[in-house]
């Protein structure tokens, strides 16, 4: 399968896997939360409560484990099957929160897969292309930008 653009060259996607899962979904969620937390209509964040996510990043052979649970999105330890896992290669990624690519698109092209709830995968596309693309704004999202964010958000002094 060709893919357009770069991807996590195998070594370092080797590397990667065998890091400890947790942490790196943890700050997944940091940022998740920061970016969509406020933007989520109420009737899908009942419909995702308690429902376990799973972003594969299938280059770099990470995952993020993730539910949502009171009114946040809570990292998860990846133990179980979740309901839902979207799997795509870090630049289409990129390029789906860019909004430079359609997710339908990738998915058509083999370029993006989801397995599980597929009730719960469109419901989560169609929340997503119901955001503002603003948000996905790259510039926001430098380590000093969300550090303050985070800051805010758990009101350490500065």
């Amino acid at each position: 399968m060709t893919q357009k653009g770069f991807t996590i060259p195998e070594p370092i996607g080797k590397a990667l896997s065998m890091l400890p899962a947790f942490p790196g979904s943890l700050m997944f969620v940091v940022a998740l939360n920061i970016a969509l937390q406020k933007r989520i209509p109420e009737d899908v964040r009942q419909s995702l409560s308690g429902k376990r996510l799973r972003i594969s990043v299938t280059d770099a052979k990470i995952a993020f484990d993730f539910t949502w649970k009171n009114d946040a999105f809570v990292a998860d330890w990846g133990n179980g099957t979740p309901d839902l896992t979207i799997g795509a290669s870090a630049h289409d990624f990129l390029l789906l929160a860019q909004r430079k690519e359609d997710p339908d698109t990738l998915f058509f092209s083999r370029r993006l897969s989801m397995e599980g709830d597929t009730e719960l995968g469109l419901m989560v596309k169609n929340t997503l292309d119901a955001i503002d693309v603003s948000v996905f704004d790259m510039a926001r999202s430098v380590p000093a930008k969300l550090l303050d964010e985070l800051k805010a958000r758990l009101k350490f002094p500065r």
